[in-house]
């Protein structure tokens, strides 16, 4: 295998720890607010689950931009292909992560029951739908994006927003939900204490319990629909376009890289383990187990789609002989390279800095430390 296959290889699995990144840290400040009604019974109990994800859920908006801007700078034809195909979920997704923001700094500045009711429910569905939006993305990979390209590489997209909400797709995106309120729960726990706590480490252990069914189902699902299998064309590392390989489908197929390499299978039991661990620590009040097991959760179900996936990135369901795969969608040898230096330096930075942030800021939110503050959310 040549420098310019590893590259590429290696800038799949930089995407893939990106995309984990997104799912544990937007994903864990995306489920407080999907669960914001349910924990917090009053306004200073909404306003103490607030306040505990209020110095980090900005900077976790970090994860987005480092997944759309290496998805624009190493798989640049994936990134046309699939962002101009999906406006309408685009602009649903841009409305509701600009709603977050707004509810975050205004939602306390004015005493009505009525305003701050509202904002509250934005704030709910601000955290639900990109969750949603995230999983059914996944889900849809599978199933096959209806795209095409013509003979000069221009794409079109010939499918609606409403086939984009498929039984599976949206089996997914409820997934996702479910154990992104598994960690905003887990998050509330660790952060507030008494009856809000406590209604947190019920919702963390039901929320786990669905997430472990619908991750079961998924697979099953997965395992009985068609699957894309690549027959020929160039090889790793070969400059070549979509138009240049032979792509089949059959029931089935896309476990074949499990049956090829049954190592892979430790990946889906990762899932697994960490969903019953977030369950049994939530019941044993060990909050902070819980979330790591969360985590791990996250990379065991991501890492999960991608191991099946691999190496198709943007499955075409009009003539899967044009899907986008890893190697005819990738970026020059040269850009991929400067790009892994430059990750190299940022992501540990990123992530030392999160952690000094979380570090530097742990401990509980009472509601007297609200009510006190007036530069509390």
């Amino acid at each position: 295998m040549n420098g310019y296959a590893i590259a590429q290889i290696v800038w799949w699995l930089l995407l893939g720890v990106l995309l984990m990144g997104l799912a544990v840290m937007v994903g864990m400040d995306m489920g407080v607010g999907a669960s914001l009604r349910y924990v917090g019974r009053t306004d200073t109990e909404r306003r103490v689950a607030l306040n505990i994800i209020g110095p980090h859920w900005d900077g976790n908006q970090v994860w987005f931009i480092l997944g759309g801007g290496a998805i624009f700078a190493a798989f640049p034809l994936i990134y046309a292909t699939a962002f101009s195909g999906f406006y309408v979920v685009m602009l649903l997704l841009l409305w509701t992560m600009i709603l977050r923001p707004i509810g975050f700094e205004y939602r306390s500045r004015i005493g009505n029951p009525a305003w701050r009711g509202a904002w509250d429910w934005a704030l709910v569905v601000s955290g639900a739908v990109p969750m949603i939006v995230f999983g059914a993305a996944f889900g849809n990979l599978f199933r096959g994006v209806p795209f095409h390209f013509e003979w000069n590489m221009t794409s079109f997209y010939t499918g609606s927003f409403l086939g984009l909400l498929n039984p599976f797709a949206v089996m997914t995106g409820v997934l996702s939900l479910a154990m992104s309120v598994m960690m905003g729960s887990l998050t509330v726990m660790n952060g507030a204490g008494g009856v809000m706590a406590a209604r947190a480490r019920g919702l963390a252990q039901l929320a786990g319990l669905i997430a472990i069914v619908l991750f079961a189902i998924g697979g099953l699902w997965v395992h009985s629909m068609p699957g894309y299998h690549w027959v020929g064309g160039p090889g790793p590392g070969i400059p070549q376009t979509p138009l240049q390989q032979t792509v089949v489908t059959s029931p089935g197929t896309w476990f074949d890289n499990f049956g090829a390499h049954p190592v892979l299978w430790c990946v889906p039991a990762l899932g697994f383990a960490g969903m019953l661990g977030a369950i049994l620590a939530a019941r044993a009040k060990r909050s902070h187990l819980g979330w790591w097991s969360g985590a791990v959760a996250w990379i065991g179900v991501i890492g999960s789609a991608g191991s099946a996936l691999f190496p198709f990135m943007l499955p075409s369901s009009s003539d899967p002989s044009l899907s986008l795969t890893v190697w005819n969608s990738s970026s020059s040898e040269s850009t991929l390279l400067w790009m892994i230096g430059f990750t190299a330096f940022f992501v540990p930075l990123i992530l030392w800095y999160t952690g000094w942030a979380f570090w530097v800021m742990r401990g509980k939110i009472t509601p007297e430390m609200v009510e006190g503050d007036e530069h509390a959310y």
